[in-house]
């Protein structure tokens, strides 16, 4: 009968929801409010929901979210060397996407780790548009035509929604000149030239109020391993390679008989990575009851950081499989050859991963020097 009369917990910082923060974490018997949905994940991944605006049970080893759909404004740097140039962009996790929902909930469930600010969020974005950019998959060229800038957008809108499940409303360049701190950047960039064997990107939902402390010092990198990121690393393997095959199953449709094949090939060999990424050693055992070396642990650590590379690489090559399907449909040219490169760019991915898995699994067997490894990498077609 007293727990009648207890007082009914509020989620911490909840008036910034759909501010600046994005997702909170949830504690047992707290009561979000009512315009959150909220996501149950147990331990092995598996993911549920709950009713808003009511108290939250949690049982043994899981861990609950209450997230904002928004909409949020944020201002990014497509191009690394000139911070100065922005796009202003709005988006939100539509409640009504059941794709884009799901993919947003996958995404806490793999990578969020505490509270999940705009300004990580929008991080992350900025860095996956960078790549994209860089590695040449979008376009944004200087005095942009109208049809160069609706083919970016498109690709852009399709980055976000099968990257982060986001629903991007607007996108209109801006000048950031006035509110960039040059001298900032220059520090952070000379921090990030220093040498790091397996330097943990900073996780969603962490927002350090400084540069994050170096994993190894210089000089010492082999002795040195990163089991926070590497737990990381195979947590993210473990819950996005089936939704990664899902996606490929849905977004790569084949338009023949020779790509059905490749599809194929590619889930099976996707399959087989999530068996392995489920059945990875510990980063510290040789053996049971036999502990691995440190600069064996190095290298583990190392390879699983690069896997989670390549499947963010996947997720992009998602969104252009679903960018190129949307011009299709609009009636534009054949993409039969556009179609053939994207699958060599995903068996390329799919190699990288096989290496780096297998190498993460065998590291403690033999030493593997850092140059062979990345002469592997490159002899499977990986972009310069």
């Amino acid at each position: 009968m007293l727990g009648l009369f207890k007082r009914t917990q509020k989620v911490a910082d909840a008036g910034e929801l759909g501010r600046s923060m994005v997702a909170l974490p949830l504690r047992a018997g707290c009561t979000p409010p009512a315009a959150c949905p909220l996501l149950i994940v147990d331990a092995s991944g598996h993911t549920r929901r709950a009713a808003p605006a009511r108290r939250v049970e949690l049982r043994d080893g899981e861990q609950g979210w209450a997230w904002h759909p928004g909409p949020y404004t944020v201002d990014l740097a497509p191009f690394a060397q000139a911070p100065e140039v922005g796009l202003r962009t709005r988006f939100a996790i539509e409640p009504e996407l059941e794709g884009a929902r799901q993919r947003f909930e996958l995404l806490l469930a793999a990578e969020a780790d505490g509270p999940l600010p705009l300004a990580a969020l929008a991080r992350a974005l900025e860095s996956a548009l960078q790549r994209e950019l860089a590695a040449g998959a979008l376009e944004l060229p200087p005095c942009t035509t109208i049809e160069e800038w609706n083919a970016f957008r498109q690709g852009f809108d399709q980055l976000c929604y099968m990257r982060f499940g986001l629903s991007v409303d607007d996108c209109v360049p801006v000048d950031l000149g006035a509110s960039v701190d040059y001298a900032a950047l220059l520090a952070a960039r000379a921090f990030d030239a220093q040498p790091s064997s397996a330097r943990l990107e900073p996780v969603l939902g962490r927002m350090p109020a400084a540069r994050p402390a170096r994993i190894d010092a210089p000089g010492q990198e082999a002795a040195a391993p990163c089991p926070v990121g590497d737990a990381r690393a195979l947590r993210r393997l473990f819950i996005e390679l089936p939704g990664l095959m899902c996606g490929l199953r849905l977004a790569a449709l084949p338009a023949g008989q020779d790509q059905f094949r490749r599809q194929q090939a590619l889930l099976q060999r996707l399959d087989l990575l999530s068996v392995s990424a489920s059945t990875m050693p510990a980063l510290g055992l040789a053996a049971p009851g036999r502990p691995l070396a440190m600069d064996a642990q190095a290298r583990r650590a190392r390879h699983a950081l690069r896997a989670c590379a390549s499947l963010d690489e996947a997720w992009a090559l998602l969104a252009r499989f679903r960018a190129q399907a949307a011009q299709g449909d609009a009636g534009g040219a054949d993409g039969s050859a556009g179609a053939a490169l994207l699958y060599d760019e995903a068996e390329r991915i799919v190699a990288n991963l096989e290496l780096d898995c297998g190498a993460r699994r065998a590291a403690g067997a033999a030493p593997e020097p850092e140059a062979d490894a990345d002469a592997a990498v490159a002899g499977t077609g990986a972009m310069p």
